[in-house]
């Protein structure tokens, strides 16, 4: 846990948002069974109630009151049985001093509470037995509570968590050095002929396991990068292959990371490779060098875009003018995914609350076209945002199957050269950025991403 003031000012700077808005329920998680009570997932707590609160522990719930100020913890004691399990947990009250609280209660007491309260303010629920616990409290029906969650207090919420201090950048930075800049230069140098995915993708879990962190999403380790969120690890590797790994650690603090690298199977690059590998790498480094408060990140994702399409002109996939091409959507054959999104307590940050709340807002709202339409941030960057650059170029045999069959954008691709470039797959190339008060920094320990850099682990 971050210092009882941490939690004590979050709060407080959350009650001046809301000021006077009634009360405000911030549910914790609780533990979720594999297959049986005994035999439980790794626990996670919500990543607001850890905002907010910072108490890692299951079966939680927080009260705001934005009129008084009052915080109250809502919980229960570990009982001596459960000790023989879990060992000594101390009480609640001394968890809640940890995070500035208040008061306590037992749990029991949160359903009479609330019916005596009048404005309830809750966020969306993701869980399945928090929407039942809501259900139960305000006798609504499932629907009816998915759709009764508070806009202004998502709104707030985001207000907040997009703008990372210099604790959480740390934190970030972190899981960024303590493990992930480790597995990644050590998978790479693991991409040769005959290893198989698996054996890659455990090392890389255990790497984090040893480093006291934990994977931060589900870990893509694929000779099939086309496959966009590919958790497979059946492969083996083959030279002529490339292997994309797009992996993250999270640390004590649950605060993620999110680096992907792509390597030839073997160490060197193909020229047809390289080609491509560079159009990817041109378009991830001018992004990186246009961050900075004030610009869209639209606007990026657009530019980057509009790279990718040059440089499949400059080798025969696409033809036609490069701002065209990618107005029309038309590069979205090989590039169908955003640049990128907000990082924090979350891989895809607050992404609970709602993207349109995160990524866009009454300025730019998302633009409804294949492709474009996946990018999760699209509004002016702040000093303080913390964001993902992943560009990309995949060669996706269903999706191009499709299009050429439907002669989709025809005056701009270049199908009868498509096929020769299939087995590359897909090559992603991603960073983690802090915007800063005039430009931008590139977070954690340099991974290789130069082709020279990349081939000369090898």
């Amino acid at each position: 846990m971050f210092s009882a003031d941490t939690y004590i000012k979050r709060r407080k700077e959350l009650i001046k948002i809301l000021n006077n808005k009634g009360l405000l329920l911030i549910a914790g998680n609780n533990e979720v069974p594999v297959n049986y009570p005994g035999n439980i997932y790794r626990f996670r707590q919500d990543s607001n109630f850890l905002y907010f609160i910072g108490i890692d522990l299951p079966g939680l719930t927080a009260t705001i009151n934005t009129e008084t100020g009052e915080t109250i913890l809502y919980g229960n004691d570990n009982t001596v049985e459960d000790s023989v399990w879990t060992g000594n947990v101390p009480k609640l009250k001394d968890w809640a001093e940890q995070s500035g609280f208040q008061k306590v209660r037992s749990f029991s007491k949160l359903e009479p509470d609330l019916n005596n309260t009048s404005q309830i303010h809750y966020l969306p629920p993701y869980p399945h037995d928090r929407k039942i616990l809501l259900s139960e409290i305000f006798k609504k029906t499932i629907p009816e509570i998915d759709a009764g969650y508070s806009v202004d207090f998502i709104k707030a919420v985001v207000k907040l968590r997009s703008i990372k201090t210099k604790e959480e950048v740390s934190q970030i930075e972190d899981a960024l050095n303590r493990a992930t800049s480790k597995f990644h230069i050590a998978a790479m140098k693991m991409a040769l002929p005959g290893e198989y995915e698996f054996r890659i993708a455990g090392h890389i879990e255990s790497t984090m396991l040893k480093n006291k962190c934990t994977p931060a999403y589900g870990i893509i380790c694929s000779v099939r990068g086309e496959i966009l969120h590919n958790v497979n690890y059946n492969n083996s590797l083959k030279a002529g292959q490339m292997l994309l790994i797009d992996a993250g650690a999270e640390n004590e603090l649950h605060y993620a990371s999110d680096i992907t690298r792509t390597t030839p199977v073997g160490g060197k690059f193909s020229e047809k490779q390289k080609a491509v590998y560079e159009i990817v790498l041109e378009a991830l480094n001018s992004s990186i060098s246009k961050i900075k408060p004030g610009i869209t990140y639209r606007q990026i994702h657009l530019e980057a875009a509009k790279i990718i399409a040059n440089g499949l002109i400059n080798i025969g996939l696409m033809k036609g003018n490069c701002e065209e091409i990618v107005n029309a959507g038309a590069h979205a054959l090989f590039f169908p995914h955003g640049l990128g999104h907000m990082l924090g307590l979350d891989v895809h940050d607050m992404e609970d609350l709602g993207e349109d709340y995160v990524g866009y807002n009454n300025d730019i709202t998302r633009i409804d076209q294949f492709g474009t339409a996946y990018l999760r941030l699209g509004r002016s960057l702040e000093k303080g945002f913390v964001l993902t650059v992943e560009p990309g170029i995949y060669f996706i045999p269903q999706l191009i199957k499709k299009w050429k069959n439907e002669q989709k954008f025809k005056h701009f691709i270049n199908y009868n050269k498509i096929d020769d470039y299939l087995d590359l797959g897909g090559i992603r190339i991603e960073d983690n950025v802090l915007v800063t008060s005039e430009s931008n920094q590139v977070l954690g320990t340099p991974i290789p991403k130069s082709v020279n850099d990349i081939e000369s682990l090898f």
